[in-house]
């Protein structure tokens, strides 16, 4: 079994996560969004794919309003000129910001966006965008020490079996959850498909001497190079695993 997503495998609770990379093959540029969640509101939900969107769905609508529906159910990625992927609903702004970059872009559509506002956790908003000639940036606005919002952008350089990951929280499963800060973390994409590589991290969001299984969701999307108008998507949702 590979090793190659060690980065999320030793993060026993990392909530939301982002990634951006290419597959071994350098054909596909690759995106995968994942969702992992404590609370039972944040556990019932799956992700769907509805239109040109993947969006979060409530499992049980009941449940889902014991938290905020408003920070739970949103577009995670957005199909249009461009692929936008977060952790909210700041996903549709970035889609259609206008800007002649990718870092550009996400600092326009994140304009209005701070950090989210759930004390005393006050989770970041994590953000990327990728362009249809390869470009790629993320983004991660986090609450500072003064209580203002501390915003930071990365260009994405993909390269062939590379990918780079953030995610809302920094691992540890404590209380209050320590939020994730510094550049994004290196990964090794060793899969060539969209299922192949969503079940790696699905796998590695819960690897097998973990105690607790906090996963969600996990959606992978594979936008080829030559024909990026015709993404190849795979989601698994843990509700629909027996074994899960």
């Amino acid at each position: 079994m590979s090793h190659s997503l060690e980065a999320l495998r030793q993060m026993e609770y990392p909530g939301r996560v982002i990634v951006l990379g290419r597959d071994p093959s350098n054909e596909c540029d690759v995106v995968v969004y994942a969702v992992t969640g404590r609370s039972p509101s944040s556990q019932a939900r799956r992700l769907e794919l509805d239109g040109n969107a993947i969006v979060t769905k409530p499992t049980d609508p009941e449940v889902l309003k014991t938290g905020n529906p408003d920070l739970l159910v949103y577009s995670a990625v957005c199909f249009s000129r461009r692929l936008a992927v977060s952790n909210g609903k700041q996903t549709e702004d970035i889609a259609r910001a206008e800007a002649d970059h990718p870092v550009a872009a996400l600092a326009a559509g994140l304009r209005n966006w701070s950090f989210e506002p759930d004390a005393p956790i006050f989770t970041p908003r994590i953000s990327g965008l990728l362009w249809p000639d390869g470009r790629a940036a993320l983004s991660l606005i986090r609450r500072a020490d003064d209580g203002t919002a501390r915003r930071q952008y990365f260009e994405s350089v993909l390269r062939p079996g590379r990918a780079e990951m953030i995610a809302t929280y920094a691992g540890p499963n404590q209380n209050p959850l320590p939020v994730f800060r510094g550049e994004p973390l290196p990964l090794t994409l060793t899969e060539g498909t969209a299922r192949a590589t969503v079940e790696a991290f699905y796998e590695a969001l819960c690897p097998e001497n973990r105690p607790e299984d906090f996963r969600v969701a996990a959606a992978c999307v594979f936008l080829s190079r030559k024909d990026p108008d015709r993404p190849t998507i795979a989601i698994i949702n843990r509700h629909e695993r027996k074994s899960a």
